[in-house]
């Protein structure tokens, strides 16, 4: 009997803790769910890494308040890579997947990056508010103030983020099942989990969003007394009036994605905590757990498409990349022998230079070539001062040129095209101002 009952009791925990973790919406809701964090999944690891290979690739140019946005890359980034792989499947199975310690190592990551990236949002506005607004403050916030910020960035959320594993607070289950964060019905019996819920409303959402509207505000009104100074005096097409649009898009759109994003979140949130948790549908936490996600996704769009030179270097990146593809291409479709505008390589010039000093390009190309210059054998030869040069130059060197080779004086500024009858270059004539500038 006593073994039966410890069976019984056994096969009862065992119930209860797969009934915790099924998901409590429906299944097609699940498997939607599920397909929207994959396409936010690579959406996003493209664009936040797009992002930070921008930035490492002009490391050594970039701006002390850019400092913030390769920080938020990194945030955001941390997020969906810690995340998604654990929520998706979880989506797809319609119930958590991973069990108790892995549902507090998700809301630890959850709490870490999204506070982090809300951090990083705040002190970019304070940044640009500053450089906007008190040009002579903003002026004097250097590399090493920006490096100290994003330092203070993390330990912020980390405080907010280690919290519950202190006893401040709790982690638990989302409402829906397939996800975990703050166990927020928690805040009904534990005063210590209520009085978290209100510090972290407070400082994580109330704060940042009172900061950030603030700061863009100002921003907004400086840039509006500023163009209408300009257009008193000039045009207004100018290059004032674009950064203007630009810093006026620019603050819309971050304002704008921070409310969407976070807001759903912080009133369901709050309504769980503190109202009644059974009219609180699944559904909605749900939904506003996706909107809090969709901030990985618009912060590397927002800083794509309106910081210039990201986007600059980002377009001279796409085309050096569809250039290179397009060149591969031709080389693959047209068949074994090279193509008819394939470039001398600078090895094979200096293999193939003459004792003068020449350089005998059909020995350089070594391509069948023809065509390419032949207008050139109909052309008058050069006159004058030219003509005279390149003469004296071919007897300084005491060289005999037959009656089928020219002696030509090139600049070369870009690549040198293959050649055919028996035409020289002569380089060594080029002034050495000149070829210290083409070099």
């Amino acid at each position: 009997m006593l073994i039966t009952g410890k069976q019984d009791t056994a096969m009862g925990n065992t119930s209860e803790e797969t009934n915790i973790f099924l998901s409590s919406i429906s299944k097609d809701e699940d498997i939607i769910f599920g397909i929207i964090y994959s396409i936010y999944g690579v959406l996003s690891v493209f664009g936040n890494g797009a992002l930070l290979f921008i930035a490492y690739q002009k490391r050594h140019t970039l701006k002390p308040a850019e400092y913030f946005i390769v920080n938020l890359a990194i945030s955001d980034l941390g997020m969906i890579l810690t995340l998604l792989p654990l929520a998706i499947p979880s989506s797809f199975s319609h119930r958590w997947l991973f069990g108790q310690r892995t549902c507090i190592y998700y809301a630890f990551c959850g709490m870490l990056f999204g506070i982090c990236s809300l951090t990083n949002l705040t002190v970019l506005s304070v940044v640009c508010c500053m450089k906007v607004c008190y040009p002579a403050y903003g002026n004097r916030f250097t590399s090493e103030y920006a490096c100290l910020l994003t330092t203070c960035t993390w330990a912020y959320a980390s405080i907010f983020a280690v919290s519950p594993l202190a006893n401040w607070g709790s982690y638990g289950l989302e409402p829906y099942g397939t996800a975990c964060c703050i166990d927020w019905k928690a805040s009904k019996t534990d005063s210590n989990t209520a009085s978290y819920i209100i510090a972290l409303f407070v400082f994580c959402y109330i704060f940042p969003c009172g900061i950030i509207t603030m700061s863009y505000s100002l921003i907004l009104l400086t840039v509006k007394g500023s163009r209408r100074a300009v257009q008193q005096h000039v045009s207004p097409q100018t290059n004032s009036s674009y950064a203007h649009n630009l810093i006026v898009k620019l603050s819309v759109a971050v304002c704008m994605g921070f409310l969407t994003a976070w807001t759903p979140y912080a009133v369901i949130a709050l309504w769980a905590a503190f109202g009644d948790t059974a009219e609180v549908p699944p559904i909605a936490f749900a939904l506003s757990a996706l909107f809090a996600k969709s901030s990985a996704l618009y912060n590397p769009v927002i800083q794509l498409l309106f910081k210039p030179n990201f986007r600059k270097f980002l377009s001279e990146v796409t085309a050096r990349f569809l250039d290179l593809f397009r060149q591969q291409s031709d080389r693959s479709s047209s068949g074994p022998g090279p193509p008819l505008k394939s470039a001398c390589d600078p090895v094979a010039l200096s293999s193939c230079k003459l004792g003068n000093g020449l350089v005998d390009l059909q020995a350089a190309c070594n391509t069948s070539c023809t065509g390419v210059f032949e207008h050139f054998s109909h052309h008058p030869s050069p006159r004058g001062s030219t003509s005279q040069a390149s003469t004296d130059n071919a007897s300084d060197n005491n060289t005999t040129h037959g009656h089928s080779k020219t002696t030509t004086l090139v600049m070369l500024t870009g690549n040198v095209m293959c050649s055919t009858e028996n035409t020289e270059v002569a380089i060594g004539t080029l002034p050495t101002k000149l070829t210290k500038d083409l070099i």
